[in-house]
């Protein structure tokens, strides 16, 4: 007698698709993973990864600004813990890619454009990079809130059935903040670039640039799109976001 495999439960994840406009029109931020990586190696990504305990916490809420967790759980069709996704999104893009996407107390985004104040960012980047702080922490330290009414969620992919690594990933769209650059971290992620998804796709395409099939997907559904702007007004006003699973 032979026991039947058991499907693995997906992990859920968040990534958020950073967007500017640029010379050749609307620009999104991504990242290649490290070639060592256990989990798409070499990949050109968004910034993103899985949602960790730290984000489904109480405190969470308190520091999120124009998204509660009933509006996030809501929205993404389950009964709770919804802002976590959110929250997981803003924490992997400070540790990824060093953006940091929330507000001070006078509502301003953050600017690190004062090199002191991005100095003691970078600090906190490494902290939470290692597990010393929590994005809460950060927050309550530095008076901050995250943009949770500013990141709208724009697709669902959920990773098929078969591979031993699996995600349920919610994939968001935010204005990349003005006075903030985005920097791989040396560890996860190896080099970053601000491209026109058109030109993303014939790069992949050429072979030039290594994609899987959901971060390819939501690079054409965000090619029709001419600015930034054009694309975060429609993703604010998406009332139902398809949930798709391929098969292998």
């Amino acid at each position: 007698m032979t026991n039947a495999a058991v499907p693995l439960v997906p992990r859920d994840a968040a990534t958020v698709m950073l967007v500017r406009d640029g010379e050749s029109g609307l620009e999104v931020c991504m990242q290649r993973r490290n070639l060592n990586s256990d989990f798409v190696g070499g990949a050109y990504v968004f910034p993103g990864g899985a949602v960790d305990p730290g984000d489904i916490s109480p405190e969470v809420e308190q520091v999120c600004v124009g998204r509660s967790d009933a509006d996030a759980s809501q929205q993404l069709g389950i009964e709770s813990g919804g802002l976590a996704f959110w929250v997981a999104a803003v924490r992997e893009c400070f540790e990824e890619a060093g953006v940091l996407l929330a507000i001070d107390a006078h509502s301003e985004v953050v600017s690190l454009a004062d090199e002191a104040t991005a100095d003691r960012f970078a600090d906190w980047r490494h902290k939470i990079n290692s597990g010393a702080a929590t994005l809460v922490e950060i927050c309550e330290a530095e008076g901050l809130r995250v943009m949770a009414g500013d990141i709208h969620y724009f697709a669902h992919w959920i990773t098929p059935e078969g591979p031993t690594r699996r995600y349920d990933t919610r994939f968001f769209v935010a204005a990349a903040p003005p006075h903030q650059r985005p920097v791989h971290d040396d560890g996860e992620t190896i080099a970053t670039i601000w491209i026109n998804p058109t030109e993303a796709l014939a790069r992949q395409k050429r072979r030039e640039l290594d994609m899987i099939f959901p971060t390819i997907k939501n690079l054409e559904a965000i090619s029709r799109f001419e600015t930034a702007q054009e694309l975060r007004d429609a993703a604010a006003v998406i009332a139902n976001v398809e949930r798709i699973l391929p098969k292998i």
